[in-house]
This record gives structure tokens, sequence and C-alpha cells, in this order.
């Protein structure tokens, strides 16, 4: 080994040991600290008694007596159980209708190569640019039309509105990865369409579809402005709207109670996240590859 060679590699040596905490611990302990001290604020509130939360004594970032009493008043004294529940039926069956238009508009986007298909997906990736706060008004006259006022069927067919389009850029850049000989192949062997999108596209797409499907489910899960516009009986409320109307009583805001179920409510989308997150990252890679 040269000399040349040997000083590089005890100045990266050096250079790994002196400067390594600043150039990545340190960040990645700020970014961590930014990212999870929410959740950490959320939960010390959950169990924090009352008088301990209007006390400007003592440490703020500690509880010195935890209680489930927030809790407690959360599920047995409000209608949260049942805005869980609407809030899961709505973002499941909301994201499965998304998925299925989605697949189905990408695959004749990117596969069936049709007159004017780029501009078709373009122009369906800039409907996802339209705000939901200018969509909702024409929305709202078609749900009072429709009778779906104070359902969850208004949020079932109002939100694919800006799920599908999301979707379906995602998915046309995975689809656009897949061989266009494997096609080729199955059409010489007698396969339709319809049996090449199920037996060879969808197989190798999932994690496209995954990421697509988490993604949805979110924006279904968090989303607020439809479910306070289309929705106002407490028993058909979703958890985000749910928890603000019902927890605050005018000037009067119920700190632990409101805590606890931003708290309760956020685990459904965490769970999902960290057992598909290597499927999210790679279908999100898949779609931008090209």
């Amino acid at each position: 080994m040269s000399k040349d060679t040997q000083d590089s590699v005890g100045m990266s040596y050096l250079d790994t040991n002196a400067t390594k905490i600043f150039k990545t611990y340190l960040p990645l302990l700020i970014f961590l600290f930014v990212l999870l001290f929410p959740f950490y604020w959320m939960g010390i509130t959950a169990f924090k008694p009352d008088n301990e939360l209007l006390s400007r004594d003592g440490n703020p970032f500690w509880i010195v007596a935890p209680t489930l009493a927030h809790i407690e008043k959360l599920l047995f004294r409000t209608a949260y159980p049942q805005w869980m529940w609407n809030t899961v039926v709505v973002s499941v069956t909301a994201t499965f209708f998304s998925l299925f238009a989605s697949v189905l508009a990408a695959y004749a986007i990117e596969r069936l190569r049709f007159k004017g298909a780029k501009h078709t997906g373009l122009a369906i990736f800039l409907a996802y640019l339209v705000p939901p706060s200018i969509l909702f008004i024409p929305l709202a006259s078609v749900v009072f039309q429709l009778g779906l006022f104070d359902t969850r069927l208004a949020l079932i067919l109002t939100y694919p509105t800006f799920l599908i389009p999301f979707c379906t850029w995602l998915l046309m850049g995975y689809f656009r990865s897949i061989p266009f000989e494997l096609e080729e192949c199955a059409m010489i062997d007698g396969a339709n369409r319809w049996e090449i999108l199920i037996k060879i596209i969808l197989p190798l797409s999932v994690p496209g579809l995954i990421s697509a499907g988490i993604f949805a489910f979110t924006l279904s899960w968090n989303e607020f402005i439809y479910a306070l516009t289309f929705v106002s009986s407490s028993e058909v409320k979703t958890v985000p709207v749910g928890v603000v109307t019902e927890l605050v009583e005018g000037d009067v805001y119920h700190w632990g109670a409101l805590m606890a179920g931003a708290l309760l409510g956020s685990l459904p989308v965490a769970f999902v996240y960290s057992f598909f997150v290597e499927y999210y990252v790679s279908g999100m890679t898949g779609s931008v590859k090209e």
C-alpha cells in the first residue's frame, strides 16, 4: 500500500471518528426529537390529572401522579368508540374503491397505449392538485341532492375524489417499470387483458399497491373538511371531527381527553406504517424510477 493510500485511509478514519457525531448522529437526534416530541407531549397530557395540567408548578415535561381518568372519559362518556368505528369503515371502504379504480385507470393509461394516454395521465394528476377546500362546495350540493347528508356513505363516495388521482399517478409510474415483454409472452400463450392484469401485473406490483393503499388510508383517516361538512350527528362523526367538535365546549378545552383521542387515533396509522414501511418505500421509489 502506497503512502498516499495510507494517508487517505488514516484521514478517513479520523474523519469518521471525529466528525461522524456532528455529521450523522446529531442531525438524526435533532430530527427524532422534532418528530417524536409531539407524540410524547400527547402521551403525558393524556395521563396527567387536571390539577397538574393547570398548575404552573412542577416539571411540565413529566407526570407526578398518572391517571386514566381522561381515557375513561373518552371511551365511556363520549361516542369515541363509535367515531373510531366510523373512521375505520369509511377509510377502509374508500381505500378499497380508490385502489380498484386507480388500478384500472393506471393500467389502461400505461399498458394499452391508446392515443392521448400521456395527456390523460397528466390531467388525472393535475386533478389531485385541486384543493379539497374548493371541491367540497360543489360536492356538498351533490350530496344534498342525493340525500346522503349526515351518512357515512357521503364520505365513502367523496373521499375518492382526492384519492384516485394520486393513487393512479403512483401506480402509473410503477406499472411503467414492468417489462412489456411479459405481457407479450402472455398474449402469445392466449391470455386476455384481464388475465394479464390479475395474474401478472398485480402480483408484480404489490409494493406499489401497498404504497398507494397506505397513502389512501392515511388521507382518509385524517380527512377533516369533508367529514366536518357532510356529517353533523355525533354517532356518524369520524375521529378527527368528533374529537375537535365534541371535546371543546365554547372556550373550555378538555385537554386530557383531546390528547388521549389524538393519541389513540394516531395508533392505527402508525401500526399500518410499521408493518408495511419497506413496501411503502419500494413502491414510492418504483413510481419515480422513470
